[in-house]
């Protein structure tokens, strides 16, 4: 069982979002950034993303991170999920 995710600002929430989606190595970029572990990532992008989202970045890590993916300039990040929080 993963750590509980450490309380983080909408603004904080987006950047790992956009660091997990983007970063060459996302799990290094977030530890390093947010010291997030990578239980916590998973956790935290389970609940904010959607599940083809997430299922397509985890996907991405699975098979390489950006091998096959496109550049960065072709590709936007998945929005956040939409809750009534």
């Amino acid at each position: 069982m993963a750590k509980p995710i450490p309380r983080l600002s909408p603004a904080d929430i987006a950047l790992v979002l956009d660091l997990a989606w983007h970063a060459p190595d996302p799990l290094t970029a977030v530890l390093y950034s947010h010291g997030l572990s990578e239980g916590q990532l998973i956790a935290l992008l389970r609940r904010e993303l959607t599940p083809t989202a997430f299922k397509l970045w985890s996907q991405r890590m699975k098979h390489g991170s950006r091998s096959k993916a496109p550049s960065r300039d072709g590709v936007r990040a998945p929005a956040p999920r939409k809750t009534g929080r």
